[in-house]
């Protein structure tokens, strides 16, 4: 494919010189501002809200309450999937409404929209609000969300108990426990983090009264899911309505969700007949954006005397906020069963995971959607047993990983798994990381009084699972091509690696294509990114596409020419007629469709199995000061079965994005509720950690293995895959550097966690 190798990306030079179409840039100057008044307390009745003196302040069009809401008929705010346990009953998914109605259930939620003629005045009317509440208890942690007596959040979830779910064989399960030689247990509690974009979350909206149309334009992961929640919401005529995602400052999960604020800005633009525009303060990020990673588990395997694995089981339960958003229900459940067995053949697994709502922000998916947490489990869980067992972590792995001939494999909760050749993805990273070296590193750490660590884990993911994809291609009438897809870029680079897949089949260079996202009126559906699907799905769809395009461009092309299709080719923007000097310009062949009255314009579905397994071994090597606890990390190794690779210097910044991100989240990053109030602790950047340059350690990055048989483009997803390992690695490097007769610890790893820990003193 003339897209295989590096190059620039397309859009960097509209990016860096400041043409970008972000949510905020594109909003008209004449918009009203508008802000929202939020709950202090996470836990309390309305007993009153007073309203009166900000509607008189002069320049306040309006202030908004939920008494508001219902009397135009808005509805609650849905989850976009929904899950059922053993019994077939639903998840309790109370309603949500859009602003707080007679009760807050956390710190942060809406209780008034004002709308002012300034951004000024709407933050005076906001003081000019007098809220009285009636405190009610708070409850933090999940557990303790489904203890005995523990503050009921909704009604119509008795225990605040959202669903008890269980997959897996019990029976298998508890009779490979009981012959087993050796039995390992880990319990781990994952810390809740922030997704922290660069470019928070943004809204505008505009009604248009002559057609009748509301116009939503929303910094999201994907324009069309928006549009279905919404509408979901509203109530309104689907054609009444149109969503609008232009250039996207990050998200990797929470800006997937539908929330309040995109409701309320559609609403108050069509009920006010003028444009609103909103976009969050980073304090307003850390309260109302989707959080992730609250899972308390426990962990259990069991192995015979060779120490083979006979049997996982997971007893775990998830915090889902106050609220269940739109993708909350499957993150720790099916996001923890797809990935539970790892790379390894075990035969038997059990898994019982309760979701529990709480006085807290409400979850979402963030990069790994489940995956990183689960695998830690794992992960720690086999290092442990190895030490149980006195053998070496590397050798406990090669006993139990999938061979190449165990494939076709279907894991033991039903997951159909992709061929991978697990053993050459561990050696591979045991040699880059010069594993019969680490010794001499060893000691060479111990003379300077530090202690070196070393630890690995064997990681994969489910990908390209979003549904709904609908490419469409169009011949322009200048010669270049217009490619839209339902997928929606957040700075992967789609439009580089998606215009090098349509340029190849039409002979086109990359240049010559202009992809187009997120806007519902222009292409009927679409999935969004998420999952790692964009490869997978839309970019099999448009190559497709291309392809059909291609052929039609040929044929129409060879009757102009008096020749056989099979004799026509393209290049470089011509159609030419093989061994002679006939050739017709795209441009020209393009006008010439058009004043026909016959466009050449290609639809291409989704047709392609969507689920891709890509896996993969990650190594970390890290220095520990045993005076302070600081842990620095020296060295990741990443070994990755990614199926076949279209653009290696995008895939590589994938991975190195994918690796902070799990540097992270295993040394510093975790937001902090106060547990007797629920009162956020970790509300700015001041006390929300994220890793720095030097945080972030070298990279060594290896792309093996075949090409995905499940797709035509033979790719596999990527963008989580790392961010799924790196946690792991990091924990078992941790645990190396420590020694035995430390306890486990919880993540993050910051110092003071790892001083205390070394000194056998409690938690701080």
């Amino acid at each position: 494919m003339a897209g295989d190798g590096p190059g620039l990306r397309l859009e960097d030079r509209r990016l860096l010189t400041g043409a970008g179409r972000f949510t905020d840039d594109t909003a008209p100057a004449e918009a009203l501002r508008a802000r929202f008044l939020r709950a202090e307390r996470a836990h309390a009745e309305i007993r009153g809200l007073d309203t009166g003196a900000a509607r008189a302040l002069p320049g306040v069009l309006a202030v908004l309450t939920a008494a508001d809401l219902d009397a135009d008929g808005i509805g609650p705010i849905p989850a976009a999937v929904s899950l059922a346990d053993p019994t077939g009953r639903p998840i309790r998914e109370p309603p949500r409404p859009a602003m707080a109605r007679d009760r807050v259930r956390h710190a942060g939620e809406i209780l008034a929209l004002v709308v002012a003629e300034t951004d000024a005045l709407a933050r005076d009317a906001l003081e000019a609000i007098a809220v009285d509440f009636e405190p009610l208890p708070a409850v933090v942690e999940p557990r303790a969300a489904l203890a005995p007596g523990a503050a009921r959040l909704h009604e119509s979830v008795p225990g605040n108990l959202a669903i008890d779910w269980r997959v897996g064989d019990e029976r298998a399960v508890e009779a490979a426990f009981a012959r087993a030689a050796r039995i390992v247990r880990l319990d781990r509690r994952a810390a809740r983090i922030a997704a922290c974009y660069l470019e928070p979350r943004a809204v505008w909206a505009r009604h248009d009264p002559a057609s009748g149309v509301t116009t939503v334009t929303v910094a999201s992961q994907g324009a069309h899911l928006q549009k279905t929640l919404l509408l979901r919401a509203l109530g309104w005529d689907p054609a009444s309505l149109r969503v609008v995602t232009e250039d996207v400052g990050g998200g990797f999960g929470p800006k997937l969700p539908l929330y309040p604020e995109t409701v309320l800005l559609a609403w108050a633009a069509r009920r006010l007949g003028r444009p609103v525009r909103w976009a969050a303060e980073r304090a307003e990020h850390f309260l109302a954006d989707g959080q992730a990673r609250e899972l308390d588990a426990t962990l259990e395997l069991a192995l015979d005397a060779e120490g083979r694995i006979l049997a996982l089981r997971v007893d775990a339960v998830a915090g889902l906020g106050a609220w269940l958003s739109s993708f909350a229900a499957i993150v720790p459940t099916t996001g923890l069963a797809r990935v539970i067995s790892g790379l390894y053949r075990i035969p038997a697994i059990a898994v019982r995971l309760r979701c529990a709502y709480t006085t807290t922000t409400p979850v979402d998916a963030i990069r790994g959607a489940g995956k990183p947490e689960a695998l830690a489990l794992l992960e720690t869980a086999v290092d442990r047993a190895a030490g149980a067992l006195g053998l070496d972590p590397v050798a406990l792995r090669r006993r139990n990983l999938l061979r190449p001939e165990d494939f076709p494999w279907t894991t033991p909760l039903g997951y159909e798994v992709e061929p991978f050749d697990a053993p050459a993805l561990l050696e591979r990273a045991l040699a880059l990381a010069d594993r019969p070296a680490l010794p001499a590193r060893r000691r060479e750490a111990a003379s300077r009084g530090k202690r070196l660590g070393f630890g690995l884990a064997c990681h994969l993911h489910a990908t390209g699972a979003l549904p709904g994809e609908c490419a469409r291609l169009e011949l322009l009438p200048d010669g270049t091509v217009e490619a839209w897809t339902g997928t929606q870029s957040q700075g992967q680079g789609h439009a580089t690696v998606l215009a090098r897949i349509v340029a190849e089949p039409l002979g086109l260079a990359a240049e010559r294509v202009r992809v187009r996202q997120g806007d519902t009126a222009e292409l009927a559906e679409g999935p969004g990114t998420g999952g790692s699907s964009s490869m997978v799905v839309s970019g099999s769809s448009l190559w497709r596409g291309a392809r059909t395009l291609a052929e039609r461009v040929r044929a129409r092309s060879a009757e102009l020419l008096e020749a056989a299709p099979a004799d026509v080719r393209l290049v470089d923007g011509v159609v030419e007629v093989v061994g002679t000097d006939r050739r017709l310009a795209l441009a020209e062949l393009a006008r010439r469709a058009q004043a026909e009255g016959a466009p050449l314009r290609v639809e291409q579905p989704a047709v392609d199995p969507v689920q891709t397994w890509p896996a993969g071994v990650t190594t970390a090597e890290l220095e520990l000061d045993p005076e302070t606890g600081e842990v620095r990390l020296l060295r990741i190794v990443t070994v990755l079965d990614v199926g076949r690779v279209i653009d290696p210097k995008l895939a590589e910044g994938q991975v190195h994005g994918a690796v902070a991100t799990g540097s992270g989240e295993a040394l510093v990053e975790r937001i902090v509720f106060e547990p007797a109030t629920a009162q956020l602790l970790t509300g700015s950047f001041l006390d929300y950690a994220l890793p720095r340059a030097r945080d972030v350690p070298a990279v060594i990055v290896r792309f093996e293995g075949r090409p995905s048989t499940r797709n035509p483009l033979g790719v596999k997803g990527l963008g989580e895959l790392p961010s799924n390992g790196v946690p792991a690695a990091i924990a078992n490097a941790l645990a190396d550097a420590l020694g035995p007769g430390v306890p486990a610890l919880d993540p993050p790893f910051t110092p003071e966690r790892v001083w205390r820990a070394l000194r056998g003193l409690p938690a701080g």
